[in-house]
């Protein structure tokens, strides 16, 4: 079992400067959704971006300890815009 704080810190040692929300979705400490909003997503596809989070996490993976992840990834402009869009 893991807990949010420990994926978002994960997250945030490898993205410095991103902004990070993560949420267990079922309190089980295995299923998490996650939102990461980073400068260093520009020009990337969203596999790319999805693989920059991912990598930090692979321990987790790998030992099952984080079982589903549902990612969100946006650059700050795209973040923005969206925000923008649901007013």
């Amino acid at each position: 079992m893991i807990a949010a704080h420990e994926i978002e810190r994960a997250i945030a040692q490898a993205l410095p400067g991103a902004q990070i929300e993560v949420v267990d979705t079922r309190g089980t400490g295995d299923h998490f959704r996650a939102r990461v909003v980073y400068p260093g997503f520009a020009g990337k596809t969203m596999v790319e971006q999805h693989q920059m989070v991912y990598a930090p996490l692979r321990p987790y993976l790998d030992s099952g300890e984080l079982h589903a992840l549902a990612l969100e990834t946006y650059t700050p402009e795209e973040w923005e815009a969206r925000k923008g869009n649901r007013r």
